[in-house]
C-alpha cells in the first residue's frame, strides 16, 4: 500500500481548504503506476490475429460451418445420388422400360433374378421404372425452381429496391397470385384445352412457375429492403453508381442467402406437386415415366400387391426429405442469428 505524507500538518491541527488542496496535490504526486509487461499477460495469445490471412466472407464462413454439419453431409450425398441416377439411369438398370414392353405373364410377380423389386400389375419391372422415373420428377422440380427464382426474384427485387408505386403495384400482383393455391391453380390450368392436349414436362413446369413465384418474390422483396439502406450501398450511390447498377452489384449479392434457402426447400415442394398432379391423372401423361404415374398406376392393386406403390413412394419421400434437410442446413449456415455456436 502506498502512503503519502503531507508536510505542515501535525496531529490535532485543523485542516483548511488550502492545506487540503496542498495535501491532495502532494499525495497525487507520490502515486506510482505499475504496467505489466506484455509477455507476462495471457492476452497475448488471445488477441493474436493473423494479419497475413484474408478476411472471411459470408460464403466462406458458411462453407466452413457446413462442412462440420452431419445434416448437410447426409443431404448432399443423397441429392448427389439422385442427380446421378436422373442423369445416367442406364448405369443403375440394364432394363429400359421405354423400349422393352411389359409382359402380362409377370403381372404382380415377386422379386426374381434381375428384377429385385418385382413387377407391376401390367408386368413392368418396378426397379427399372423407379430408376428411369427419377429424371422426369427431378427435371420438373429443378427447372420449376430455376424459373420461379428468376421471375419471382426480379419482381421482388424491383419492388423492394425502388419502392413507391412500383412496390405497390408489384406487391398487389404478388398478393393476387399468392392467394391462389399451387395445386388447385395447377389443376384448373391443366384442364384448359391448350394444356390438356399438350401434357409434357415443360407444360407442367410453366404452370408451376405461374403459381409458384409469389413466395420467392416476397422473400426477395424483404431481403432487398433490408439491404438497400446499408452503408456500403449508400457509399456506392454517393460515388456515382446508378441505382440499377447498385441493385445488381451490391444489393442482390447480399440478399441471396434467404433466397437460396427458400429455393432449396421449394425444389422438393415442386417435385411433390408434379407427383400429386400425375397421381390425379392431370399431370404428366402415362407414357412419361415418373413417380407420380407409378403411384397412380399401382393403386389399383394396392391390397393384393402394395410393393409397386411403396417403392416409388419411398424414392419420392427420400428425395424431398434430402432437399428439406439441405435447406435447413443452409439456413443455419447463412443466417448468423440462427447459427448454432
Amino acid at each position: 500500500m502506498l502512503t503519502s505524507y503531507t508536510p505542515g500538518l501535525t496531529r490535532g491541527s485543523a485542516m483548511t481548504p488550502e492545506s487540503n488542496l496542498t495535501g491532495q496535490h502532494t499525495a497525487r504526486r507520490h502515486i506510482e503506476h505499475f504496467v505489466a509487461d506484455l509477455d507476462e499477460t495471457p492476452l497475448q495469445a488471445t488477441d493474436k490475429v493473423k494479419e497475413d490471412s484474408a478476411p472471411s466472407s459470408l460464403w466462406g464462413e458458411a462453407w466452413k460451418n457446413l462442412r462440420k454439419q452431419p445434416l448437410f453431409i447426409i443431404s448432399a450425398v443423397m441429392i448427389l445420388a439422385v442427380v446421378v441416377v436422373s442423369l445416367f439411369p442406364g448405369l443403375f438398370s440394364q432394363i429400359d422400360p421405354s423400349s422393352e414392353a411389359c409382359q402380362l405373364a409377370n403381372s404382380d410377380g415377386g422379386p426374381t433374378s434381375g428384377h429385385p423389386l418385382g413387377f407391376t400389375q401390367q408386368g413392368c419391372d418396378v426397379y427399372a421404372r423407379v430408376i428411369f422415373g427419377t429424371r422426369s420428377s427431378v427435371t420438373v422440380g429443378l427447372f420449376t425452381t430455376i424459373g420461379v427464382v428468376l421471375f419471382g426474384g426480379v419482381v421482388g427485387a424491383l419492388a423492394g429496391y425502388y419502392g413507391g408505386w412500383a412496390d405497390a403495384l408489384l406487391a398487389r400482383l404478388t398478393d393476387i397470385f399468392f392467394a391462389l393455391p399451387l395445386i388447385l391453380g395447377a389443376i384448373v390450368m391443366m384442364q384448359l384445352p391448350v394444356f390438356r392436349a399438350n401434357r409434357t414436362v415443360w407444360t407442367l413446369v410453366l404452370i408451376l412457375i405461374v403459381f409458384g413465384w409469389p413466395q420467392i418474390a416476397r422473400i426477395t422483396r424483404g431481403a432487398v429492403i433490408e439491404v438497400r439502406n446499408a452503408d456500403f450501398v449508400m457509399a456506392a450511390r454517393s460515388l456515382g453508381v446508378s441505382r440499377f447498377r447498385s441493385l445488381l452489384r451490391h444489393v442482390l449479392p447480399n440478399s441471396l442467402a434467404p433466397i437460396i434457402v427458400v429455393a432449396t426447400i421449394s425444389l422438393g415442394t415442386f417435385i411433390v406437386a408434379e407427383s400429386t398432379l400425375s397421381f390425379l391423372g392431370i399431370g404428366l401423361p402415362p407414357s412419361v415415366m415418373s413417380w407420380g404415374n407409378d403411384i397412380q398406376a399401382a393403386q389399383a392393386s394396392l391390397r393384393s400387391n402394395p410393393m409397386p406403390l411403396l417403392y416409388p413412394a419411398i424414392a419420392l419421400s427420400i428425395t424431398v426429405l434430402s432437399f428439406i434437410m439441405l435447406g435447413d442446413a443452409l439456413r443455419d449456415a447463412l443466417d448468423p442469428k440462427a447459427r448454432k455456436r
